[in-house]
Parts: structure tokens; C-alpha cells; sequence
């Protein structure tokens, strides 16, 4: 549990809040708690509670020196409170949990998650960015092009519920709409529900995960990907009833999974492929639904861009794109640098990588002939001095890792900078970097390490509201030689 304000020292057992109390909330934490302090000092997390509020709650959950409940009354109300967009959020019994923040005005969220990110900064790294960047934001509903929705046939209500896990529960939420999702999937769910219930293997498809492109030359909303897991063969009657499906629904394309994801096949060839496009750079990017890409292609786009402004790369310069993935900044890179070289963990990914480069090659009207460009796979977490070096000198350096951060690519820059004698052939430091991260906390620890032994400063920083509604925070922040 996250707090984001300093604890009061409290005595070990200190009194529990009395029931009539009313207590003044000081802050919001990284679960959409609020958090305020009792009459004796003691810690209370408060779901349901705004900052600046006073309200009263209900405890479920009580250690030494905190408490954890719901509110159960509120007697000054947050100017911030809004009404929540979705019926089906909020305190109440099957309340789904997808969402934490939506009974709080969308920019104080964004507020929230930027406080979050320099408190962990501070706290965790001691960095303070010497400048704040500008949040970026987009369509707060209808954003969410991926998603894992899991289905349950449940035969004491009759009925097939597809969705997300109601709050603080294994049970499905009985979801009828999700304005987070495109308003054709939101629209799909009660007749996804209907499919399922009429199938024979009802009882054996777990999960449909959801994977949205774009129309081909546009950003819209284009092809609707939905990889069905089944447990055991599909009847030649349901493979018939996923087909008339995809008929009736237009853009729809089947695939389905019978084990892990390499057995992930498309059930009807034809059809638009699945990409999205990132215009700026006259780049479309084709993926398979089970690959990683960006929830949010809104804010996806304007982050591309953004990163590769602050990143100010020359034509002369030589670039490395770390955990490149399917290439999402390396080929908008390729449009703007004198050279690319894109690392990646996986094998698979960095051929897809090169597929994409290739297919993106040839210069049109619009577009450039991209700077030649290589992928290679590499364990990053396990990089040292010696491969730093060997990947050679760059000028520039785009970091995007998962959420467990690039410690080691770090520890090795720090490594570097405390003892020169490891840097053979002429190897030298980027000039800048832009790391890109999904989890504020990683961030800081490298943000340390990168500012207090790897010899940079921290110029830039600030947060990218790829998920509104929910307490994730995604963050970019840049790096420049002292």
C-alpha cells in the first residue's frame, strides 16, 4: 500500500478510530485510497474517499499502527467529486474493479499520478526533475483497444458473463456496457454474452482477449481481434457460431488459442490485418493480437511523438532503442536519425521488429527512406559493462522497459562512469536519454542511479495518462550528461 503523504510516527497498537469520528482526508494514494490520519495519529486508507473530504467509514481491515475501510458518509464534499460515467462502478456489492478513479474529476487524476511520480522520484531515487513536463492526456472513455476479458458461464443466474473481476473479488462483475472500451466492443458485450451461452463449450473458454487496429490509412477504429481460449476442442457447430458472428459484426475477426500463446491462430483468413498507424512519421506498425502494443493508441501517438521531440535527434546521429519491442519508437527514430539499433528480449519480437522495418522501407510522397536499421535480441536484465561497450557508442538513447524497469542497463552505465578503464574502443555516455516507464516506482530506483553515480541530471519529467480512470501511471522522464 502506497501512501503519498509522510506517516506520523505512531505508538505500536494506537487506538482504533471511533465509529462517530469524522476524519479529514489529506491525500489520495496509488489505489485511489484516501488517506487521512485518526484522533491518535493513526494511519486510515479510506476507498470511496476524496482528498480534503470529511467523512466517516467502515473499517474491514486494522494492523498496529493502520486502518483500511469504506466510506460510509461524507460531510464536506470535494469539489473534484464527479459522477462516475459507468454504471457499473463504485462501493456497491458487484461493483466492478477495473476502474479506481472515476468518481474523481479526470485532470485532478492526472494530478494524483503526477504527484505520485515525483513523490517516488524523491523518495525512492532523491531526484527532483529540474523542469515538469506538461502532462499528456486524450480521450479520457472509449480508449482501451486492449483488454484480457474473462468469461464465466454462470448456470445459478442462467446466464455468461464476459468482462473484468468485480472489486476486491474472484467473480466476474455482471458487465452490460464498459465505456473504457470502443463503443463497438461496449456495444458487443451483451451479444458476446449470447454467443457464449448458446456455444457447447460454454463451460470451457475462460478468456477472450481483445486486441483493436486501426482502419487501414486512418486512425479509427478498425479491425476488432477477439482471441477466444478454449479448453478443449471447438464442435464444428460453435466454430460455425463464431463465423456467423464475425458476419453480423462488422470489422470482428476470430482467433483462437487451445494452449499458450504460440498456438494463437486466425480462424478465417482474409479480413484487414491488424496495425495502427503513427502519422507523424508516415509509419504503420502490423501486429498480432497477442503481441505487446500500447492500451491507449491516442495517447500512444502524441507519446511517440513527444519522446522523439525531447529526444531532438539530428540526422547525423546514431540512436539505440532499448527494449524496442515491435519497434514502436525505433522506426519513427529510423525517420529522423543517421543510424538505429534496436535491443530486444525476445527473438520473436525483434524478427517481427525487422518485418516491420522492411515493410515500411520503401520511400513514398510522404514519407523518407528510413536510416538503416538493426535489431538484435539481448537479455536485458542481465547487461554488464562489457555489452554496453560492445553495442558501441550512440548518441542518443530511448529507454521504454517493463514494469521491472532497466536496473541492469543502469548499475551498467553507473559502472561505466565510476570506473573509466571499462570503456574500451572509444566507447562514450548518450548525451541524453528518454526513458519512457509504466511504473513510477522502477523508474526512481534507475533515476538514482542514473543522477547519482552514471554522472546525469534529471531535466525533465512528468506523466502520460495512458489509463484514465484507473491508478496505473505511466511517466517519461529525461536524462542529460552533467
Amino acid at each position: 500500500m502506497t501512501e503519498s503523504i509522510e506517516e506520523k510516527k505512531v505508538p505500536a497498537k494506537t487506538p482504533a478510530t471511533a465509529p462517530d469520528e469524522w476524519l479529514k482526508v489529506e491525500s489520495l494514494d496509488l489505489d485511489a485510497q484516501g488517506v487521512a490520519h485518526n484522533a491518535e495519529g493513526m494511519v486510515v486508507f479510506i476507498e470511496g474517499a476524496l482528498p480534503f473530504e470529511e467523512v466517516q467509514f467502515n473499517v474491514h481491515r486494522r494492523k498496529n499502527n493502520w486502518e483500511q475501510g469504506t466510506v460510509t458518509a461524507i460531510r464536506r464534499e470535494s469539489s473534484q467529486r464527479v459522477r462516475p460515467g459507468c454504471p457499473h462502478f463504485g462501493l456497491h456489492t458487484g461493483a466492478c474493479g477495473g476502474c479506481k478513479m472515476q468518481h474523481l474529476d479526470a485532470a485532478a487524476q492526472v494530478a494524483v499520478k503526477q504527484r505520485a511520480l515525483e513523490d517516488n522520484l524523491w523518495h525512492l531515487g532523491k531526484v527532483r526533475p529540474e523542469n515538469v513536463l506538461r502532462p499528456l492526456e486524450g480521450p479520457a472513455w472509449h480508449y482501451r483497444y486492449r483488454a484480457r476479458l474473462s468469461v464465466r458461464h454462470v448456470v445459478k443466474k442462467g446466464t455468461v458473463l464476459i468482462g473484468f473481476h468485480e472489486r476486491k473479488s474472484r467473480y466476474l462483475a455482471d458487465m452490460q456496457v464498459c465505456p473504457v472500451l470502443p463503443k463497438q466492443v461496449s456495444d458487443m458485450l451483451m451479444p458476446l454474452r449470447a454467443l457464449i451461452g448458446s456455444m457447447d463449450a460454454r463451460e470451457t473458454c475462460p478468456q477472450i482477449e481483445l486486441a483493436c487496429g486501426d482502419a487501414p490509412g486512418t486512425t479509427a477504429l478498425g479491425t476488432i481481434a477477439l482471441v477466444l481460449r478454449h479448453l478443449q476442442p471447438l464442435s464444428n457447430a460453435d466454430i460455425g457460431r463464431l463465423k456467423a458472428f464475425a458476419a453480423q459484426n462488422a470489422g470482428v475477426q476470430w482467433w483462437l488459442q487451445a494452449k499458450g500463446p504460440e498456438t494463437v491462430k486466425l480462424l478465417e483468413e482474409g479480413g484487414t490485418p491488424l496495425s495502427y498507424e503513427l502519422p507523424e512519421f508516415g509509419v504503420t506498425m502490423p501486429f498480432k493480437p497477442t503481441d505487446f502494443t500500447q492500451v491507449n493508441p491516442h495517447i500512444n501517438r502524441a507519446l511517440v511523438g513527444k519522446a522523439l521531440r525531447l529526444l531532438d535527434v539530428g540526422p547525423e546521429e546514431r540512436v539505440i532503442d532499448w527494449f524496442c519491442g515491435l519497434g514502436n519508437f525505433t522506426l519513427p527514430l529510423a525517420s529522423r536519425a543517421r543510424e538505429v539499433l534496436g535491443i530486444e528480449g525476445s527473438d520473436t519480437l525483434v524478427g517481427r521488429a525487422g518485418d516491420n522495418f522492411r515493410k515500411n522501407q520503401p520511400a513514398t510522397s510522404a514519407r523518407r527512406a528510413l536510416s538503416p536499421t538493426r535489431f538484435v535480441a539481448r537479455n536485458l536484465f542481465e547487461m554488464t559493462p562489457a555489452m554496453l561497450v560492445a553495442d558501441g557508442s550512440a548518441d542518443k538513447w530511448l529507454v521504454d522497459p517493463p514494469r521491472e524497469g532497466a536496473f541492469a542497463l543502469a548499475k551498467a552505465m553507473a559502472d561505466l562512469h565510476l570506473q573509466p578503464e571499462l570503456r574500451t574502443d572509444g566507447w562514450a555516455p548518450p548525451k541524453r536519454i528518454v526513458y519512457v516507464s509504466c511504473n513510477p516506482s522502477t523508474l526512481a530506483r534507475d533515476a538514482g542511479l542514473l543522477v547519482h553515480q552514471a554522472g546525469y541530471r534529471c531535466t525533465f519529467a512528468g506523466v502520460i495518462n495512458m489509463f484514465p480512470h484507473t491508478a496505473h501511471v505511466e511517466s517519461m522522464a529525461v536524462f542529460d550528461l552533467a
